[in-house]
């Protein structure tokens, strides 16, 4: 299958190889566009809930592409892949945005969802303090923050 950029993906029987040339392809399970979309909206929901879908939308007045990778790529692909659970891939997500830093937008949207997931204020709470050994006090100081915003609108602060 190959993408025209106007008008997505074909049928075409034949891939680009790394070399630049084409080989046949026998997969007669690739999926359209839309449905990785639908894929992906499936997933994006399942973790994200709103917060990830307020993203998407605030994406679509400005650049309504790059909120259709994250959803069909970024969440009908990567995330939905079986080699990780959800869980699991939080906490590599809520690692990753901290040691960016400059991400706590993100990082309001993963800290949702990785109590969507499972994964409880406590367990969240020691994977930002983990961060600090490898990203620094300072990212690990403004991720915990988010973490506080999150935590005290799902009402999960514990009691002074």
């Amino acid at each position: 299958m190959t993408t025209d950029p106007t008008t997505g993906p074909t049928t075409d029987p034949t891939v680009a190889t790394a070399d630049g040339t084409t080989s046949a392809t026998s997969d007669s399970t690739a999926e359209t566009r839309q449905e990785r979309f639908e894929r992906g909206i499936e997933v994006l929901n399942r973790v994200d809930g709103e917060s990830g879908q307020r993203v998407i939308d605030a994406l679509a007045d400005v650049n309504p592409e790059l909120g259709h990778q994250v959803v069909a790529w970024g969440f009908g692909e990567i995330y939905d892949r079986p080699g990780l659970s959800p869980r699991d891939r939080q906490l590599v997500t809520l690692g990753m945005l901290t040691a960016l830093g400059g991400c706590e937008p993100q990082l309001d949207v993963h800290i949702n969802a990785a109590l969507n997931v499972g994964l409880t204020r406590d367990e969240i709470a020691e994977a930002l303090l983990h961060t600090a050994v490898y990203c620094g006090m300072p990212k690990a100081i403004n991720a915990t923050f988010v973490a506080k915003k999150v935590f005290g609108e799902r009402r999960l602060l514990k009691d002074s």
